[in-house]
């Protein structure tokens, strides 16, 4: 879960940067249009889609222009239709002009994730599985798209290199053997998650002596994951890892495991086709 005070900071910063590199020193094509003209509009989708990104969109318009009134018909995690209408906008016509790039690039983006991640989780609903994003984001974008992935019906996984650990093949040769890596980790930061990276039984067996909390099957085979899940018994979860898709999703849900992580929930981004027209 991401802190709500992260998140809001994380997009006052983005969305600000993102209306730097459109605006720059001036919007000169909307100073076409006289200053106290006033507009209405709209934005729709052109495809099915999960929406996601409405903060983001909100505060667009605020960063641009407070008096643009936005009305929502579409909320993030509601599933739309071809047409139909997401929100509605008023106010100053160069205002609505010049957000509406911005604003769409947020919310098709947003939106894409989450539509992405509806799908797998619609895959798996009939198991107990949890799909996990990862951290192979768009840079600077993390925290907004993490958002997106819960508004899709998956889960985060953690939201960087500071909040749990993740120790893999190249941080246990480091340390010595897996049982070192995991001591050390309780003794630098106790209480915090421990999830270890194994790639075969051998492995798994010495997370489970170390206690790891979490343990990932990287690229096991169905055989073996199901054999992990027996072999566990609760004693520590399970996160299935490593080239997962929407054709290998269901048999791998299918074996038990507690959790999946797919970094195509965030880094293979195909965006909603958005639309704003004015009135």
């Amino acid at each position: 879960m991401i802190p709500a005070e992260l998140l809001r900071q994380s997009r006052v910063e983005t969305v600000a940067q993102s209306l730097r590199e459109d605006i720059g020193d001036g919007d000169i094509t909307a100073q076409l249009i006289a200053a106290d003209t006033q507009g209405s509009g709209r934005v729709i989708t052109r495809e099915h889609a999960t929406v996601a990104g409405k903060d983001w969109v909100d505060e667009v318009f605020r960063q641009v222009d407070p008096s643009v009134v936005l009305e929502w018909q579409a909320h993030d995690g509601d599933k739309v239709v071809p047409d139909q209408v997401l929100f509605q906008m008023r106010g100053p016509a160069r205002s609505l002009l010049t957000a509406e790039r911005a604003a769409l690039n947020w919310l098709q983006t947003l939106s894409g994730v989450a539509t992405v991640c509806a799908s797998y989780a619609d895959k798996v609903a009939h198991t107990s599985v949890r799909l996990l994003d990862t951290r192979k984001t768009l840079p600077g974008l993390r925290l907004a798209l993490k958002y997106a992935v819960t508004c899709g019906g998956c889960f985060n996984h953690r939201i960087g290199l500071w909040d749990a650990f993740l120790i893999k093949e190249n941080h246990i040769s480091a340390c010595g053997s897996i049982a070192k890596a995991v001591a050390e980790a309780r003794r630098i930061a106790p209480g915090r998650l421990v999830e270890v990276e194994t790639e075969n039984m051998d492995e798994l067996n010495q997370a489970l002596a170390a206690g790891a909390d979490v343990i990932m099957l990287d690229e096991f085979s169905l055989a073996d994951m199901r054999a992990a899940v027996a072999l566990t018994a609760g004693r520590a979860r399970l996160e299935a890892s490593g080239g997962i898709n929407e054709q290998t999703l269901v048999p791998v849900a299918e074996t038990g495991v507690d959790y999946i992580s797919i970094g195509a929930l965030t880094k293979d981004i195909k965006a909603t086709d958005l639309s704003m027209r004015l009135d």
